[in-house]
């Protein structure tokens, strides 16, 4: 005699349950593997189309693979000398911005709301270093001895990095024997249903996951190429920076525009240079609005800018880095359940009002 549904729920729930504990509790450890499904879900297209042309799955993996490395190394070699010259002039900026502060802005601000002069703490860079040089020294040396004794918490980041195209490739390797393996573990009358659904999340995932990195991707340059025609030394910084921060809409934007309007009347000193600050972003975020965004993302995954601000925040709050990374994925899937709900929901009796 086989157990019935009735008999079998209340423990699938309960291990279900014991699942996202469990998931929950071993998040410091679970980011290899959540960075490593996600680099497999995105390769998994490619891996199919080479398939559908013949080459082994094996064999489509590894090309895949090598793809990706040399265009990582190749993305590194141009960016990397960039980024640290550029990092140099920050650095050297620093001592003018100091002078800038000190002898510009606060000024300015104690004028504008009219403060007397020990409102407006002073800025006395050099008196603080010197004052607090021992202690500096003492924190330097704690940070050097912890950094000496946490051999292990090295060993296990560098890990962590290691894992995370060993657990990518496995799961590419394996991709397309999953989701039948997972589909059939449901009752048989839900696995179609469960099926069709499980291909709209996949469809709304992947065009916001795919299209969003290349919105970055096309924002970073559009960034960076603007700043560059205006001589800002910091460009490529600036547009590395406002690009990541682009997967929350809007943050990139603000961000950037402050990060290279500081950067920029530092550098010139022009009221000039804020309103070509001001043209840069502006066009980029035109682009973005009226080509980028409705092409490569599209309005497939239905949610909101304040919705996804939230799914990033609150899954950063709840799971830390896994959860920011995971936060937009679950999101989407959320909309996809929330949409059939609301269509059972029109679809009802309680709705419509009628009776049998």
């Amino acid at each position: 005699m086989r157990p019935s549904r009735q008999f079998l729920g209340l423990p699938l729930l309960i291990a279900l349950g014991l699942l996202l504990w469990l998931a929950y509790e071993l998040r410091p450890i679970l980011s290899p593997f959540v960075v490593g499904a996600l680099l497999a879900y995105l390769g998994d297209p490619v891996t199919d189309w080479l398939e559908r042309r013949g080459v082994s799955r094996g064999l489509a993996v590894t090309l895949v693979f090598l793809g990706l490395t040399i265009l990582l190394l190749g993305a590194a070699a141009v960016m990397l000398p960039l980024l640290l010259s550029q990092v140099n002039v920050l650095l050297r900026g620093i001592p003018v911005a100091y002078e800038w502060a000190t002898t510009s802005v606060l000024p300015w601000l104690r004028a504008a709301l009219d403060l007397p002069p020990e409102a407006v703490p002073k800025l006395q860079l050099r008196q603080t270093l010197t004052e607090n040089w021992q202690s500096l020294g003492k924190m330097l040396a704690a940070l050097g001895r912890y950094v000496g004794s946490s051999s292990a918490n090295l060993a296990l980041s560098l890990g962590n990095a290691v894992l995370i195209p060993v657990v990518a490739f496995y799961l590419l390797r394996d991709w397309d024997k999953i989701t039948p393996k997972a589909m059939s573990l449901l009752p048989e009358d839900w696995q179609n249903p469960g099926y069709a659904l499980a291909r709209e999340c996949d469809e709304v995932i992947g065009a916001f996951l795919r299209g969003q990195l290349l919105v970055m991707m096309a924002l970073t340059v559009i960034y960076s190429a603007g700043l560059m025609i205006l001589g800002l030394e910091v460009a490529v910084a600036i547009g590395v920076f406002a690009g990541l921060f682009a997967i929350v809409p809007y943050l990139g934007t603000v961000m950037g525009v402050g990060a290279a309007a500081i950067a920029a009347w530092i550098q010139f000193g022009e009221f000039s240079a804020l309103l070509g600050v001001a043209a840069v972003f502006s066009v980029a975020q035109m682009i973005e609005s009226y080509i980028l965004t409705p092409y490569l993302v599209g309005d497939r995954i239905g949610l909101h800018p304040v919705a996804v601000i939230f799914a990033v925040l609150a899954g950063g709050q709840l799971a830390g880095f896994v959860g920011v990374l995971i936060g937009l994925p679950m999101a989407a899937v959320v909309a996809v359940l929330l949409r059939h709900v609301k269509d059972y929901y029109k679809a009802s009796d309680f709705y419509t009002g009628e009776t049998d």
